[in-house]
C-alpha cells in the first residue's frame, strides 16, 4: 500500500510541476488525477498498485474534508460577504453531482438494471 500512496503522491506532484511550468489555473492535485486518469485509461503496469491505497484514502474521505470544514468555521469573517454564493455553489453543485453519478451509473450498468427490475416487477405480480 506504501508504493501505492507514493505512486498518488507522485501524480500530484507531477500536477504541480505542470502548473509551475505552464500558468494553468487549476488546482495540482486536478491535474495530478487528470494524469493518474490517463495512466489509469492506458493501463499502466503501475496501476494495480493505486488501489488499496486509493481504497484505504476512500475509507477516511471524511478525516480528509473535515480540515475543510474546521478552516471554513474558523475563517468565517473572510467569506461572510459571500455567503449567499457559497451556498447556492454547494447546493447547486451537490445537485449537479448526484445527477452526473446518477446517469453514468444508468449508462455503465445499461441493461443490467433494468434486468434486475425487471425481474422483480415479474415477481410482483405472480402472487
Amino acid at each position: 500500500m506504501i508504493d501505492g500512496l507514493l505512486i498518488l503522491l507522485l501524480f500530484q506532484f507531477f500536477g504541480e510541476v505542470i502548473i509551475r511550468l505552464t500558468g494553468i489555473p487549476l488546482p495540482a492535485s486536478v491535474v495530478g488525477m487528470v494524469l493518474l486518469l490517463l495512466a489509469l485509461l492506458l493501463e499502466a503496469p503501475f496501476t494495480q498498485r493505486v488501489a488499496p491505497a486509493a481504497g484505504a484514502l476512500i475509507k477516511h474521505i471524511s478525516l480528509l474534508i473535515f480540515p475543510l470544514g474546521v478552516g471554513i468555521v474558523l475563517q468565517w469573517h473572510r467569506y461572510e460577504e459571500y455567503a449567499l454564493a457559497l451556498g447556492v455553489a454547494v447546493v447547486l453543485g451537490t445537485l449537479l453531482s448526484m445527477i452526473v453519478v446518477t446517469l453514468m451509473l444508468k449508462k455503465l450498468l445499461g441493461g443490467k438494471h433494468q434486468e434486475a427490475t425487471g425481474s422483480h416487477r415479474g415477481d410482483d405480480h405472480a402472487g
